[in-house]
């Protein structure tokens, strides 16, 4: 059974840090390429940042680029999100995501909310 399971997250002052972890079981995760999304009351499901299998390449949003960082580490079939000076505007419900050719799973999300 594929399982996605996100923690870390929370409530944060803004300027503050989070780290979001992503745990997977149920496939082969070196072999699949890992993205954070998130969404936001009222706004579609947008991408945050994305590691292909390996780890070789990185991509992020523009909004969050130098703010955040994505990791993998395969030995414990996990994918992180270091999230740095948070801003209110990043408060969302944020997601994992594993894909490799048709196959996509997605996990149930956790909570950021970024408020003095």
């Amino acid at each position: 059974q594929v399982q996605l399971v996100e923690s870390g997250g929370g409530l944060v002052q803004p300027g503050g840090s989070l780290r979001l972890s992503c745990a997977a079981s149920g496939f082969i995760f070196s072999n699949y390429g890992m993205r954070w999304y998130r969404q936001a009351p009222g706004k579609e499901r947008e991408l945050v940042a994305g590691i292909t299998n390996a780890g070789g390449s990185t991509n992020y949003a523009d909004s969050v680029k130098g703010r955040f960082t994505i990791s993998r580490d395969d030995a414990k079939n996990t994918v992180y999100l270091r999230m740095n000076v948070l801003k209110p505007e990043d408060t969302a419900v944020y997601y994992c995501n594993a894909r490799r050719l048709m196959q996509n799973y997605w996990g149930q999300g956790t909570q950021v909310t970024v408020s003095s």
